[in-house]
């Protein structure tokens, strides 16, 4: 059972970046997905979730920025991030929990091991 985080990278302010979150071992429709980011010095935070209905939700920072999406086929997950800032820099997480609308770290069963963001301003 693994997660495959990728798509990170650097980008300037205002630009957009796609990240992707792969499966093997499971099936991504089973489980709501979420990605979380941490910063540099910083907690382990909550970006957004899709959950199995494909509703979705999103921190206020990055609310009307960032999309979740699902490709069943490709067993995948993407997060769209636009009009990126500073403050998006982090390493970005993707982790799987059988729990509807699960927000907190400790629902998560699996993680992928994180893609690096960073944005320049």
């Amino acid at each position: 059972v693994q997660l495959q985080a990728s798509g990170g990278g650097l980008v300037q302010a205002g630009g957009s970046l796609r990240l992707s979150c792969a499966a093997s071992g499971f099936s991504l429709d089973d489980y709501t997905i979420a990605w979380f980011r941490q910063a540099p010095g910083k907690e382990r935070e909550f970006v957004g979730l899709i959950n199995l209905n494909d509703s979705t939700r999103y921190t206020d920072a990055v609310q009307g920025r960032f999309i979740i999406s699902r490709d069943n086929a490709r067993n995948t997950v993407y997060l769209q991030m636009n009009s990126l800032k500073p403050e998006d820099t982090a390493v970005y997480y993707c982790a799987a929990s059988p729990y509807h609308g699960a927000m907190r770290r400790s629902q998560y069963e699996y993680w992928g091991q994180g893609t690096q963001v960073t944005v320049s301003s």
